[in-house]
């Protein structure tokens, strides 16, 4: 049985040098997200399908700009609807309270879809294709939001046999008990495993909506098992069916990731789009 290490939040204290600036691993973990997307997403422009249909990097960092937008309003309000609804409508100020913490990773994702709806409609782009072109390049940041949980020791698992050697006591949790590292399981299926299956999907040209419907279902199957392992919100606990409010969640995901993927096979090929039209 394993000990949390208890790392320090703050990566870097500018405040020892007279700054007034503390730098936290979580806020680094965001950057490097942000980074990784710029990175991989422009490489995905350039593509013969995305190349031909004239995509370019300076549309990449603009769709990096929404998505951050998107991603903070979206996860903040996810949070405040599907989590603490009656608290918040209780406490209305508290909702621009960030700092306190509170995001949630399914409101992140209805923001960045209306983000980058709205990004579609400025630049006349179908909805689906900036969709196809982003969805790979997001599991290496959730797999970087996931080192953040577990460097600040949140978002622990549920108790787990002491005879499992990765078993791991988390003493913000209140209890001196060992429990499943979930965060690391969530950075492994739903980061690093999600990246490579839809990395080397989407290297091929596919309908209008495979890939995007790849992401959702992939993400909503890998987050459902991860939830067994995670422990439920202490304020909601286990719902009906004995399924956490993440897993309730992830079955509209599951479906519609179905779904897209479905009516996606139905749809021209990317490649043989752009040779028909030319």
């Amino acid at each position: 049985m394993l000990m949390h290490p208890q790392f320090d939040p703050v990566a870097l204290d500018l405040t020892r040098i007279g700054l007034p600036l503390q730098i936290h691993w979580y806020g680094l973990t965001y950057l490097v997200a942000f980074g990784l997307f710029l990175y991989l997403a422009t490489r995905r422009v350039r593509l013969p399908w995305f190349a031909q249909a004239g995509w370019t990097r300076r549309d990449v960092e603009d769709l990096l700009f929404f998505g951050v937008v998107g991603v903070v309003l979206g996860g903040r309000l996810g949070y405040v609807l599907f989590y603490k609804p009656g608290y918040y409508a209780s406490h209305p100020l508290e909702v621009f309270a960030v700092w306190k913490g509170g995001m949630s990773f399914h409101g992140g994702l209805l923001g960045v879809a209306v983000a980058m709806a709205l990004f579609a409609r400025l630049r006349q782009r179908p909805f689906l294709q900036v969709a196809d072109l982003i969805a790979p390049c997001v599991p290496t940041g959730l797999a970087s939001g996931r080192v953040g949980n577990f460097i600040n020791g949140e978002l622990w698992g549920r108790q787990a046999d002491a005879s499992l050697p990765w078993a791991m006591v988390f003493p913000q949790s209140g209890l001196n008990i060992p429990r499943h590292p979930s965060q690391i399981y969530q950075f492994l299926m739903e980061g690093l495993l999600l990246f490579v299956l839809l990395w080397f999907y989407a290297k091929k040209p596919r309908g209008t909506g495979q890939v995007s419907g790849a992401f959702l279902f992939g993400y909503g199957v890998f987050r459902f098992i991860a939830e067994y392992f995670r422990e439920p919100d202490s304020f909601l606990g286990l719902l009906a069916l004995n399924m956490s409010m993440g897993q309730w969640l992830c079955v509209p995901m599951i479906v519609a990731g179905a779904a897209l993927w479905s009516w996606g096979a139905r749809q021209p090929v990317a490649g043989q789009r752009q040779k028909a039209a030319a």
